[in-house]
């Protein structure tokens, strides 16, 4: 694949042909130094276009398909080595000059643009088709990201011979010309990605703009500056395919929208009343009209089912509010949920709810069905919100601040999770307990990802905590609530998974003097011990921030 070349001999013409003027070896309509800075201005907006596309590609692959590592790590790999062949391939398209590098432009803006909604597409029409095409989504991610790594790796080499033919100079200089453009464009691309098309236009908005400014420029640089090297029929057929390239991209910008609902629709069904890209994550909401059932989304993974959320947020909070129960720590359950299970039993003076988006306590506040079914705990005086990462505001509380501390956050196998439920987490809620206080954790299913849930329990243990694991069963069953994106999944869990845990002594499992609660009882919390035990698993290793084990 890398041939070996020998010196040529001195004077020997370059293989495109003479020079027609000091310096140059192509005819330009601008002066040789000008024509060399807007190959270099191309090079910065091609190196922009192509992190866009790589960053699009991470960003869609962890929300559709989970574990943001994993994901990470297949894009990345795949394309840096897709980039090496593309290299190495760009030798042969070398004759064709300036030519080769705007088809190589056309091609890579279609794919790069039109990635997003590709993927997109297969995830919510396909996703739950099972069997050979489980893996569908991860197979195009791959085919996406090797496509687009060939198109970027046969970009520089082509930069270079157009950098070249406009004035030879040596090639380290050229070099590193070059790459101080590129790393600069990469730089700005980078940026402009978390900060301004993902806020402002969204993932496949964005994408389908990055193509179109990357076929203008590839298309202007050919054509303004290198037309006067090419056929008539040459220019035509560049003119045509940029021409179609951007026809095909503005179309798909028109009908985004009527994708995107069409695709959300696929995905969730047709009952979506509110849906939101916030700063943190995407909001859905559906149903809680018409007697049909509520539902909350957050970043495609059901957070709240109507269903069953009762059965989930009784077996989270009531064992933890036996004893005393002033004050109470709420981490996540910005929906209020937790909150108004907390409130129903007689003592509690103060509730802290720490959420980290706001859009999500707003919706708790003012969406008719949601604050109906958290029975409005947001307009109760002892109820205050903080918005904040649960972690930074554990290391704010002071020691012993709370009688129970609630952990009503997504399941550990989610990447953003991790730190939540490490050793260090536990250490910090550990000393914002009064002395005789409790914590609760919701840990994940127990019989579907049994090693996850046992994790949690000897990370808790590692901390100082003293731990009653147990599960409640009733489940409904459907869209997956960990890093599995499956929805209708064999795979979906089909209970969820608790910690009780306290500083001092083992605390006890059992409900309390408060109301009793509709879906559960001392005899189901015990079943549910029994039941949890039964899948123990040894031996685990404790998570920790620098080394998460989920």
């Amino acid at each position: 694949m890398i041939d070996p070349h020998a010196p040529a001999p001195p004077g020997t013409p370059p293989p495109w042909g003479p020079s027609d003027g000091p310096g140059s070896t192509v005819r330009l309509p601008v002066r040789p130094g000008t024509g060399r800075f807007l190959v270099l201005v191309c090079v910065f907006v091609c190196a922009a276009c192509g992190l866009v596309y790589e960053l699009e590609l991470v960003a869609l692959a962890s929300y559709l398909i989970g574990d943001s590592v994993t994901q990470a790590s297949i894009v990345l790999s795949v394309m840096v080595f897709a980039m090496g062949i593309g290299s190495l391939a760009a030798k042969r398209l070398r004759r064709l000059g300036a030519a080769g590098f705007a088809m190589v432009e056309v091609m890579l803006a279609l794919v790069g643009g039109c990635s997003a909604m590709a993927l997109y597409a297969v995830f919510a029409w396909t996703g739950d088709w099972g069997g050979l095409w489980a893996h569908g989504p991860r197979l195009l991610l791959v085919a996406f990201s090797l496509a687009t790594g060939l198109l970027i790796g046969a970009e520089v080499p082509l930069l270079m011979e157009l950098i070249q033919r406009i004035r030879r100079q040596d090639p380290g200089g050229a070099v590193a010309d070059l790459f101080a453009a590129d790393y600069v464009g990469a730089l700005v691309g980078g940026l402009a990605f978390p900060f301004l098309l993902l806020p402002f236009l969204g993932q496949l908005t964005g994408a389908l703009l990055t193509g179109t400014v990357n076929v203008v420029a590839g298309g202007a640089l050919v054509l303004g500056l290198f037309g006067r090297e090419l056929t008539r029929r040459t220019r035509w057929l560049l003119l045509v395919a940029n021409l179609t390239a951007l026809g095909l991209l503005a179309s798909a910008a028109a009908l985004v929208d009527d994708f995107e609902r069409a695709a959300r629709q696929a995905v969730y069904g047709r009952d979506v009343r509110v849906a939101v890209q916030t700063g943190v994550q995407e909001v859905v909401l559906t149903g809680g009209t018409d007697g049909r059932p509520l539902s909350l989304f957050l970043d495609g993974r059901l957070r709240v089912s109507g269903s069953d959320e009762r059965r989930y947020h009784e077996a989270l909070v009531h064992p933890a509010m036996t004893g005393p129960h002033a004050r109470v720590l709420i981490l996540g359950g910005g929906d209020g949920l937790a909150a108004r299970e907390v409130l129903r039993h007689p003592g509690v003076e103060r509730v802290d709810i720490v959420e980290l988006d706001p859009e999500v306590v707003r919706l708790a506040r003012n969406d008719p069905a949601l604050s109906a079914l958290n029975g409005h705990v947001h307009g109760d005086p002892r109820v205050h919100v903080a918005i904040a990462d649960a972690f930074g505001r554990l290391r704010e509380v002071p020691t012993g601040s709370y009688d129970v501390v609630i952990s009503d956050l997504p399941d550990p196998g989610i990447t953003a999770s991790t730190k939540l439920y490490s050793q260090e987490f536990y250490g910090l809620a550990r000393a914002a307990l009064a002395h005789d206080g409790r914590l609760v954790v919701h840990a994940g299913p127990v019989a579907s990802r049994a090693r996850g849930f046992w994790t949690v329990d000897t990370t808790m243990r590692a901390a100082g905590l003293r731990t009653s694991p147990y599960r409640v069963g009733g489940r409904a069953a459907g869209f997956a609530a960990g890093p599995d994106r499956t929805p209708g999944s064999a795979r979906a869990p089909r209970d969820w998974g608790f910690v009780l845990a306290a500083s001092g002594a083992r605390p006890p499992l059992r409900l309390g003097d408060g109301p009793p609660p509709r879906t559960l009882t001392d005899t189901g919390l015990a079943a549910g011990a029994v039941a949890a035990e039964r899948s123990r698993i040894g031996g685990l290793p404790v998570s920790t921030l620098v080394h998460p084990r989920y």
